[in-house]
Order: structure tokens, then sequence, then C-alpha cells
């Protein structure tokens, strides 16, 4: 990261949300494409002024892609970490078309705390890996629950397919060669990007919260893209698959 890189003391939440934006690339090369492809997509089956659930929403980063491509959207942020979501209210200060919410996605009730009974869209990213099969069905029920009927739901991310194994290790030698490249040349990984977070003066103390909640970074399943089209159809939609995928990654769309 280069000294114009480095998000201050003062707290430029841009800054913040652009060192977040190549810290994810440093893991997907490929990301602004498959976002680019859920937004594709939302456009397709709900219209350009949707009311989105921006699901696991970290800093935000689906949510800026889809109000600088639809400025009539709207956007509920639903996150339990503390400095991702500090660095998302500080990014939507004042805009109105955007609203915060703290909660647990394994609460059972966690939609309780949301404005809207129902969503048009409802949109998570390289997120819900962090959660076992059983927690990610029950979720999965949850989100049937929130999309209106013609809405949709699309998770992009890990998705592993277990009977490929020698492809998914090569694919796997090959990603993390890059990685180790990039890395050399300064690139920062997770590890070092909280590292940076904790030593700030204003994302120390919600970084410090974070950790309490999380630990250090643990995954859940990954299992493969026919078991989330499955699942999926199970607790409630009627159709589900993949619209995009890389090697590694998957854009699932289910449609109610």
């Amino acid at each position: 990261m280069t000294d114009a890189d480095t998000p201050t003391a003062t707290a430029d939440w841009q800054a913040w949300q652009e060192s977040w934006d190549r810290q994810q690339e440093w893991y997907l090369p490929d990301r602004e494409e498959r976002l680019r492809i859920m937004l594709d997509m939302v456009e397709a089956l709900v219209g350009s002024a949707p009311r989105v659930l921006d699901l696991a929403c970290g800093t935000g980063s689906i949510t800026a892609r889809l109000l600088a491509r639809f400025p009539d959207a709207t956007s509920t942020c639903v996150d339990l970490d503390p400095a991702l979501l500090a660095i998302a209210e500080g990014t939507f200060a004042g805009d109105e078309r955007v609203g915060l919410v703290t909660a647990d996605l394994k609460d059972p009730h966690w939609s309780s705390k949301l404005p809207y009974d129902a969503y048009d869209a409802v949109l998570t990213a390289t997120a819900l890996h962090w959660l076992h099969r059983e927690p990610l069905a029950d979720l999965y029920g949850q989100v049937a629950g929130l999309v209106r009927a013609g809405g949709v739901f699309m998770n992009a991310d890990h998705m592993i397919d277990e009977t490929t194994p020698r492809i998914n290790a090569a694919e796997r030698a090959q990603r993390h060669a890059r990685m180790d490249q990039a890395k050399r040349e300064g690139v920062l990984d997770w590890a070092e990007w909280w590292r940076l977070a904790a030593e700030d003066p204003v994302l120390a103390e919600p970084t410090a919260r974070r950790y309490e909640i999380y630990g250090e970074h643990a995954d859940g399943d990954m299992p493969s893209a026919r078991w989330h089209a499955r699942v999926l159809r199970e607790r409630g939609f009627g159709e589900a698959r993949p619209v995009w995928c890389s090697p590694s990654d998957t854009l699932l769309l289910a449609l109610k």
C-alpha cells in the first residue's frame, strides 16, 4: 500500500473502502466482474429501482455499486462486524437510501430488526461460507420468507465441487502462487489489513470488539453450487442455478 492509499487517523472512509476492495481482490481477482453480473441480474429480474437487502454487507461493497448503477435503489445493510459496519456507516452517512442494521444471522430472530418485511432482492458476496450447512440451510429458509414473489436472492461465494479433486487442487495451487507473488509486491492480505485497522484511532475500538465476536477468521462449509441450488428450492424458491462462475467461485441466483 502506498502512502496515498493508506487510511488516515481522520477516518477517510473512502480510503478504507478502497483498501478493503484491494484486499478482497487479492483473494478474488474476478470480484468486480461477479458484482457486475449480480447487478445485471437484479436489473433483468426486478428492475432498476429495487429495494435490496445487502446480507452480511461488510463495508457495503455491494450497496456502493448498487447505488452507483441504480440511483433510485434503496438498500438495507445488515452485518454483525462492528469495524466493517463503522466503515459502511461512514461511507453512507447522510444517504437516506441506505439503512444499517446490526444483527447476527445465526440468531433465528435476526430478521425482526429489518425495516421491511419484503425485499425485491437479497444480495450477498463472500460471506456465507462462514456458516456450516445446517445454519446456512436455515438462513436460506429465512431469506425465502423475505424475498417477494418474483424477487431474487443471489449469493456469490466459494462453492467447491467435491467430485473434481484434481481440478480443484490445480486451480488452488495456481491461485495461491499468484497470491503469493502479489503479496511479495506489497498487496495486503486479510491479517495485515486487520492489523492496520486495529492501529487506526477510529477503528481500533470496533476492531477489538469484532475480534471478541469472531476471533480469527474461521470458515464454515463450502458446498457445491448444486447443494446451494437444491437447498434454496427446498426452502421456498421456485428456481435456482449459477449465473456466473470462475474456477473457484460461483454466483448463484434463486428466483422466488
